[in-house]
């Protein structure tokens, strides 16, 4: 799903907002959790799931094709781990 059918979707479920309301509502939700993860903050959303940065420590890596060994240095990354409710509704029967 892309943030155009997410807003589509959203507008076709709220009778009173027109599509332009629903964009600014799911821009402004999308800015404020990349402004939350920007200031190192955890963002949980209960029955859904988790979004926090972890620290990947500076490592050394070698080069498939070539086999040279290089420096890979340390960066954050997302981690998401999957809520309970979200989790029983994937692993329920098909």
């Amino acid at each position: 799903m892309t943030k155009s059918e997410l807003i589509n979707v959203i507008t076709e479920k709220t009778s009173g907002l027109t599509r332009g309301q629903t964009e600014i509502i799911v821009e402004t939700f999308f800015q404020s959790m990349m402004d939350a993860l920007g200031r190192g903050e955890k963002i949980e959303i209960r029955g859904f799931g988790n979004f926090r940065l972890k620290e990947r420590l500076a490592r050394k890596a070698r080069n498939p094709k070539t086999g040279e060994v290089v420096d890979v240095a340390a960066k954050k990354i997302l981690h998401f781990k999957i809520g309970k409710e979200l989790r029983e509704m994937i692993n329920s029967k098909p």
